[in-house]
């Protein structure tokens, strides 16, 4: 056989039995996965400090720094040109968008964990170019080419951490790559901090550089990690899915846990492969858009629930705070340090999104996306309004900033974490690592969009909404209350296969409801022994043998 010798695979009809006890090893395993947030959430919040830094001002402006007792107006000139920012900032996006997009191939050619490291050598060198810069030109390419790298492990990690872990702690599991995120940021304006008042090079060079430790840090700890066993699975190597099944699970390669995991996952890449026939390259890209609209299994449905619900995240304003947070509480004018309260917003992420480990698994996914829309949505009118009526009032300032950090406790604890979860999940294997690429290459499609009209949104030399841009934000936090409620099905305690199975059955609304009465290995077809019907075990490997 093309994949191994592995033709026997002992089988269950038992819903309950098709995946190993929970182990400390697979925690760990999957934990550290989760580590690659940190680089992306570093990456992302560093600029928004370095941005207001006055040495990178005037080394990328030319203007003069305002001397202490300037006036209110010459602070407020001394910032970057709204154009300027916004290149600065949205090229990131731009780079990752394409590098997600390229990681769905790459992942299946190459593995999941082989992208991943890939990905962290494309990011260095992007970050050794952008600490070499001294101009808008080489920061700009380096930003660009290290978000290549961002998009390749923001994608997989996902994929990779989702087809890992077990079902029962999936969604605390992935949700640590946002609380990673979150870290990354915190670093990010911890760094920021430190070096703001430096009137060299250093001022902007320290925050850039200090990023290739975690990406070090990850591709040497990804080296030790085994591969997902459904990528082998996918590639038609099932002796080697096998092994590194038990590898994560802990267990025997014999145990019928094991065994039975593992023909659950035969079993349903076989079904899906049958329901739409893996062909050429740009078929397999085609087979994402295939199905009908009316149908909530069909891929072109899923395709469009995972690239719309990370549209969605974006669209909730949130990276407005991180990546634009100290230039615009420096227009409102009555804050000192702004620095120190885009760092409490940080240390609200941070803190707040642990809860989401407990809340993911305990409430699902699809509750936890629809209170949070309705928290956020509720904050930032009340943002909105109070900056509105009575901006430049110390007390309404104090007021918009306490209702910031309720929005960001909202986002961290429901949509930022959920969000990454859900796309993880509602992919059959056949199209998963490009259903996910192309989900994660919307939130960053739709990153870049925002980090590109918000400094023309908010600028003044622009259209200077102010405050008055969280009327916005609200009302997209509004649009994805109805579409979470619509759309959004409950994925929580189910295998990657069940979830298959349940989109088949029911719909968004009812999918709670739902529960599992039947394997795919009983579907498929069992052998008197209780094993796995050979021919489709050698069907899987002489499939996965072709690519």
């Amino acid at each position: 056989m093309p994949g191994g010798a592995i033709t026997d695979v002992a089988a269950t009809t038992d819903v309950e039995r098709i995946e190993a006890p929970v182990t400390w090893k697979a925690y760990l395993m999957c934990a550290f996965a989760a580590f690659g947030g940190i680089f992306f959430g570093y990456d992302s919040g560093y600029i928004n400090g370095v941005q207001s830094m006055p040495y990178f001002v005037r080394q990328q402006t030319g203007k003069a720094i305002p001397p202490a007792g300037a006036s209110d107006d010459e602070k407020k000139a001394f910032a970057l040109p709204s154009w300027r920012s916004s290149l600065i900032t949205s090229i990131l996006s731009c780079g990752t968008f394409f590098g997600a997009l390229i990681a769905g191939d790459l992942a299946d050619f190459i593995g999941r964990r082989m992208t991943i490291i890939a990905g962290c050598g494309v990011f260095i060198v992007g970050v050794i170019l952008q600490t070499a810069s001294a101009g808008l030109g080489l920061l700009v390419a380096g930003r660009l080419i290290a978000g290549f790298g961002v998009g390749f492990v923001s994608a997989i990690l996902i994929l990779y951490m989702s087809e890992c872990s077990p079902k029962k702690v999936r969604g605390a599991i992935v949700s640590g790559y946002q609380f990673c995120i979150t870290i990354g940021l915190l670093l990010a304006s911890c760094v920021d901090y430190g070096t703001q008042d430096r009137l060299d090079t250093g001022s902007y060079r320290i925050p850039i550089a200090v990023q290739m430790l975690w990406a070090i840090i990850l591709a040497a700890g990804l080296f030790l990690l085994p591969e997902s066993p459904r990528y082998f699975v996918k590639r038609g190597k099932i002796d080697k899915a096998g092994a590194v099944l038990a590898r994560l699970r802990g267990q025997p390669l014999d145990s019928d846990y094991v065994q039975h995991e593992l023909a659950e996952i035969v079993a349903n890449h076989e079904y899906e492969l049958q329901v739409v026939p893996q062909g050429s390259y740009f078929s397999s890209w085609a087979n994402c858009f295939k199905g009908s609209l009316f149908k909530s299994s069909s891929n072109v449905r899923r395709t469009i629930l995972g690239t719309s619900l990370q549209m969605m995240q974006q669209w909730t304003g949130i990276n407005f705070i991180f990546y634009f947070s100290t230039p615009f509480l420096q227009r409102l004018g009555t804050i000192d340090n702004v620095f120190l309260i885009s760092l409490i917003f940080t240390l609200v992420n941070v803190c707040s999104t642990p809860l989401s480990f407990y809340a993911i698994e305990k409430y699902g996914r699809r509750t936890l996306l629809l209170w949070g829309a309705l928290g956020m949505l509720v904050c930032e009118f009340l943002v909105a309004i109070m900056g509105t009526a009575a901006l430049g009032n110390d007390s309404v300032v104090r007021a918009m900033i306490a209702f910031i950090c309720f929005y960001i406790f909202f986002f961290a604890t429901t949509w930022g974490p959920g969000a990454w979860v859900v796309i993880g999940e509602i992919f059959p294997l056949p199209i998963r690592s490009r259903g996910v690429g192309l989900s994660t290459a919307s939130n960053w499609l739709w990153n870049c969009i925002i980090t590109v009209i918000t400094p023309y949104m908010v600028g003044e030399d622009k259209g200077n909404l102010g405050p008055k841009v969280f009327f916005i934000w609200g009302a997209l936090c509004s649009a994805a209350l109805v579409y979470a409620y619509f759309l959004v099905p409950e994925t929580k305690g189910l295998s990657l296969e069940q979830v298959d199975k349940m989109l088949e059955e029911t719909n968004a609304r009812n999918s709670a409801k739902w529960v599992p009465h039947t394997t795919f290995a009983a579907e498929m077809g069992l052998t008197e022994k209780g094993t796995l019907a050979k021919e489709i075990v050698e069907d899987v490997e002489r499939k996965g043998s072709v690519v």
